[in-house]
């Protein structure tokens, strides 16, 4: 299995920022992206990207403020939020390995899911 594990997760002000990273294991690329889930909500996407790091899709939501890319060399899955409001509070999960036939930003294209870290944002 491939161990996903998020981390920079917290509290911010409305208009703040926070960066949130996802470990990935050394030696493997696949195409990642970023989901979120608040209470009584469904999962939802943010952003993703390909294993090349090139192409980069956002959701309508979030597009502008957030900025996702990686790091391959440290294996690690980055997103930036800028100009967060409270509707950005929720956990927020990375997920790996694209499974073909849904969009980007659909949460049936990955196959492994990390734990969450929770953002908050009064």
């Amino acid at each position: 299995d491939v161990q996903l594990v998020e981390s920079g997760g917290g509290s911010a002000q409305a208009g703040g920022s926070l960066r949130l990273s996802c470990a990935f294991p050394k030696y493997t690329s696949y195409d990642m992206a970023w989901f979120r889930q608040a209470p009584g909500k469904e999962r939802e996407g943010v952003a993703a990207i390909d294993r090349s790091g090139v192409f980069r899709h956002y959701a309508a939501s979030v597009k502008g403020r957030f900025t996702v890319s990686r790091d391959d060399g440290k294996n690690t899955l980055y997103l930036q939020m800028n100009s967060l409001n409270p509707e950005d509070a929720a956990m927020y999960y990375c997920a790996a390995y694209s499974v073909a036939g849904y969009d980007e930003l659909d949460t049936r294209a990955y196959k492994y899911w990390g734990q969450g870290t929770q953002v908050t944002v009064s």
